[in-house]
């Protein structure tokens, strides 16, 4: 049986966005990124948020769309790695949909978040020892609103999809 709403959570370069498309696909739900909702509504990139209103600033926009977006039926939503720092993000995924924590360790997020898309979390500082930080506080975030946890290190998309659809 397909829950009504599965909600990927886990740090960045987990592969939450890849995987939830792909899962979207599979299962035949629609897909939404709270990142490029955000983007979407304020007509900005997540960095010029960040550099205009800093972290909290941008945890509030992202607090008011996912509490909105989870409330949606049939989405796989893929949230920011910092989502769940906000209790009430918790609160909202946890009790609205089926929780999956995509885990990677800091060397595949080194590796993944090397190139691509600005990440603001990752602008000031070396990023082993940065995603090292984040990884101790949110881990066990992730871990308490988890029904699911699937290891994406080394993994090709379309497997870490089939072994969720496969648990549920």
């Amino acid at each position: 049986m397909t829950p009504q709403n599965l909600f990927l959570i886990g740090p960045m370069g987990a592969g939450k966005s890849a995987v939830g498309r792909q899962l979207a696909r599979m299962l035949h739900m629609t897909f939404v990124d709270s990142d490029d909702e955000i983007e979407a509504r304020t007509g900005v990139d997540i960095p010029f948020i960040f550099e205009k209103e800093g972290e909290d600033g941008f945890r509030q926009r992202e607090a008011r769309v996912i509490d909105e977006l989870s409330t949606r039926e049939g989405i796989v939503l893929a949230t920011g790695g910092g989502a769940v720092m906000y209790p009430q993000n918790r609160s909202c995924l946890g009790a609205r949909g089926f929780v999956v924590y995509l885990f990677t360790t800091v060397d595949q997020q080194v590796a993944r978040t090397r190139k691509g898309r600005e990440r603001p979390m990752l602008a000031n500082g070396d990023s082993r020892e940065i995603l090292d930080e984040l990884m101790t506080i949110r881990d066990p975030l992730y871990r308490e609103i988890a029904d699911l946890t699937v290891q994406t290190d080394g993994r090709k998309v379309k497997a870490v999809a089939e072994e969720i659809i496969e648990k549920l």
